[in-house]
């Protein structure tokens, strides 16, 4: 069994686990925040059967897209102060997925 740790924009999250729960998959979602752009994402965390990785992988892959955006991203600051921040182009959405192994999994 394995544990998919699947880190998705908040936007994607939604049509996400529409799909998981429609082919039968069971899902915790968890709010979270990411660190470069410091913006809210969603955490879901999938037990799956090492047979079935593959379809939920499939399931991310449809449902997660990268897109481009504009965000403030801040200039290093000169001797006092700050720079006022500049917009610059980001690739944004998509999907991060730790594997992990299960050694045992109990539902009570």
């Amino acid at each position: 069994m394995k544990l998919l740790v699947t880190i998705v924009q908040d936007q994607d999250a939604p049509d996400l686990l529409e799909a998981l729960v429609e082919e039968g998959f069971g899902a915790t979602k968890l709010a979270s925040t990411g660190g470069f752009l410091r913006v809210g994402n969603t955490t879901i965390l999938i037990g799956v059967e090492e047979e079935k990785v593959a379809a939920v992988l499939n399931l991310v892959k449809r449902t997660c897209k990268q897109r481009e955006q504009y965000d403030s991203v801040p200039i290093i600051p000169f001797e006092k102060g700050t720079a006022p921040p500049r917009m610059e182009k980001v690739v944004v959405g998509g999907a991060i997925i730790f594997m992990v192994s299960v050694e045992r999994f109990e539902k009570i």
